[in-house]
């Protein structure tokens, strides 16, 4: 195997410094956890529960409606205090079940360990279903979905991505420190679905002690092969991954599998571990709480926590903040409130202060070109904003917008400080929506 870099990404300031040696630590259940009923991509799930109904943790309280949809379950135990529209990180507003904590973190019934090689493959799928697992590196495409490709792909090879290659995010990295069998397990398990020959697991050469670690626990098991990764944004990006790690180039408005490979982030692995071997369902999630607050953590985090509980626990905010982010600093969400409760794709929250963010009026483009310089998908982003800026989406949909991984590399770089990602999302949104529109 011969890797090869991809063209194009940039090389922003890591910030990791102040999580990265920091162990995971667990933060106290919420006194109220506000658990949205869409977590993933595709329909929202439905309620089953009810106010006033008595719940324990890792009961079902929504019911996916349609096969690309998951499951949610209660991360506390307590009574359901209502079932109303409430802040949401990623939508704004969302429907979810509130739940008033009942102080004794009570578990319901679980399936018991089991031996994950005397299960049947559609066995396996099922309890990660059950779960409610969904893509933890952000993306929160239900797994289950992603483990059933159609009949017609054959999928030879999986790569958990474990570059992490956003800023100041360090809550992988912990993971693969501190759950390195987990990983390898979750690998493994994921490889016996899909029939795949191979495993990769790539990870950044800055965290040598990552790639060390998986080496030891990947030592003697065939066919699975740990990557180090040059550090380069976005090196996360699956299409990257799968360009640097087995130079196959996945196709304009294709998908990995079309070229026989399915990509998971060791996060997930670690949660189809825990899914499959115990029939743990996913109530909590590391997240990193870093930037401007007193003292950065790395945090094991229930589902529904406000963001303002996690932030106290890191000492508050160090400074007048400016923005609060879900993510990093290049692909992130601001958020309009401290009260959006944590999610599944939820692997940051980090904090700008306020001298750390500028606000400018919108320039025009200079035509310097940094832009396409940089785009590791060959796009060309002054143009499609250009028309996405003019109403014309038509024309940016032949300039290939829908192909754009919306990694921020574009509005990095520019010296006009243009929302290049700002309008290329909004063109995408747009041809997606005339897509729909029937005739």
């Amino acid at each position: 195997m011969k890797a090869v870099g991809f063209r194009g990404g940039v090389h922003p300031p890591k910030n990791k410094e102040a999580t990265k040696e920091k162990g995971v630590e667990v933060l106290p259940a919420p006194r109220e956890a506000i658990i949205p009923l869409s977590q993933h991509l595709g329909a929202p799930s439905e309620p089953v529960v009810e106010k006033g109904t008595q719940v324990k943790i890792g009961q079902i309280i929504g019911q996916p409606k349609g096969f690309v949809s998951a499951p949610v379950h209660a991360s506390i135990s307590g009574m359901v205090k209502a079932i109303e529209v409430c802040p949401h990180p990623v939508l704004g507003q969302g429907l979810a079940v509130v739940i008033e904590s009942d102080g004794k973190d009570e578990w319901s019934e679980l399936g018991g360990r089991r031996d994950w090689e005397y299960l049947s493959r559609d066995e396996i799928k099922k309890l990660i279903l059950e779960g409610g697992l969904v893509g933890l590196g952000g993306a929160t495409f239900p797994t289950h979905v992603k483990l059933s490709p159609p009949e017609e792909k054959s999928i030879d090879t999986v790569i958990l991505n474990g570059a992490e290659c956003e800023p100041y995010l360090t809550a992988d990295y912990r993971t693969m420190l501190e759950r390195p069998g987990e990983v390898i397990t979750g690998l493994k398990i994921i490889m016996r679905v899909l029939q795949a020959e191979k495993g990769y697991i790539g990870v950044e050469d800055d965290k040598p002690k990552g790639i060390l670690l998986l080496k030891e626990k990947a030592r003697g098991i065939p066919n699975v092969v740990i990557v180090s990764l040059a550090a380069k944004y976005p090196q996360g990006a699956e299409k990257q991954l799968i360009k640097v790690i087995l130079n196959r180039e996945v196709p304009s408005g294709g998908l990995p599998l079309d070229v026989g490979v399915v990509v998971h982030n060791v996060g997930t692995a670690v949660a189809i571990t825990q899914a499959v071997t115990e029939g743990r369902p996913i109530v909590d999630r590391v997240v990193t709480v870093t930037g401007g607050v007193k003292d950065p953590k790395n945090l094991l985090v229930r589902i529904g926590t406000p963001f303002r509980e996690t932030i106290e626990f890191c000492g508050g905010f160090d400074g007048i903040p400016g923005k609060v982010i879900m993510g990093g600093p290049m692909m992130g969400l601001a958020q309009y409130t401290l009260d959006v409760p944590v999610i599944k794709g939820t692997s940051g929250i980090l904090v700008l202060r306020k001298d750390q963010v500028e606000v400018s009026e919108i320039a025009p483009c200079i035509r310097c070109g940094k832009c396409l310089d940089v785009c590791s998908m060959r796009l060309m982003p002054s143009f499609i904003v250009q028309y996405a800026e003019k109403g014309r989406f038509r024309e940016a949909e032949g300039m290939d917008a829908l192909d754009c991984i919306e990694c921020g590399c574009c509005s990095y770089v520019c010296p006009a400080q243009r929302p290049l990602i700002h309008f290329i999302k909004f063109a995408k949104a747009e041809i997606m929506v005339a897509k729909k529109k029937p005739g």
